[in-house]
């Protein structure tokens, strides 16, 4: 009986893998995840592999009061940057912080006199973000790992407490699905897996 629900619970957890497919955020509506289920998230997306301990990612979750200031950056950044941007495109992206229920930076805090490379650090980063994901998923929640351009704009980087030196890895917007999202091509495994059986010596 054991193994049968070992099995199950297995099988479960594995197509929840195999069948998590990203909403878009504009596509989210109420609600989001509750304190207690985004307690749950934060937890299980800061369990990944981190090498040498280093813990090289912080979290913020912005609530709505914090994603409507952000917008209001994105939109005076964008105007800066565009100054013959007209109202309809400042107002998108003053908003565009704020299209599903939640939202969660996740930027790298890489130490870079540590022995473990850089990259590494930020591979945990990105593992990070995928936990989040998946996280969700298993609470039924839709959910989208985003960058766009303010993830790559000092000025953003500096209203988020984000120095220039490290990164803003995934704007993670999460909240309930309006729709099924369709699926999309996926890579067949057979062109991107490979079983050598030898490997040459140089």
């Amino acid at each position: 009986m054991m193994d049968t629900i070992v099995n199950s619970s297995a099988k479960q957890s594995i197509e929840l893998l195999r069948s998590r497919r990203s909403v878009v955020a504009k596509n989210m509506s109420e609600p989001g995840p509750t304190s207690e289920e985004l307690e749950l998230i934060l937890e299980a997306g800061i369990r990944v592999p981190d090498h040498g301990k280093i813990g090289p990612w912080r979290l913020q979750v912005l609530d709505k009061s914090a994603q409507a200031m952000l917008g209001d950056v994105l939109a005076n950044e964008f105007k800066a940057r565009i100054p013959d941007a007209n109202d309809a495109q400042i107002e998108f992206e003053r908003l565009r912080p704020q299209r599903a229920p939640t939202l969660i930076v996740v930027s790298s805090n890489v130490n870079k006199e540590h022995s473990v490379p850089e990259f590494e650090q930020l591979l945990s980063c990105g593992a990070v973000c995928m936990n989040l994901l998946n996280a969700a998923a298993a609470l039924g929640y839709a959910a989208q790992w985003l960058t766009e351009w303010p993830a790559y704009n000092n000025n953003v980087k500096h209203a988020l407490g984000v120095t220039g030196d490290q990164h803003i890895v995934g704007l993670m917007y999460f909240g309930t699905a309006v729709e099924p999202p369709s699926e999309r091509v996926r890579p067949d495994a057979g062109t991107v897996v490979s079983y050598p059986d030898a490997i040459p010596l140089t």
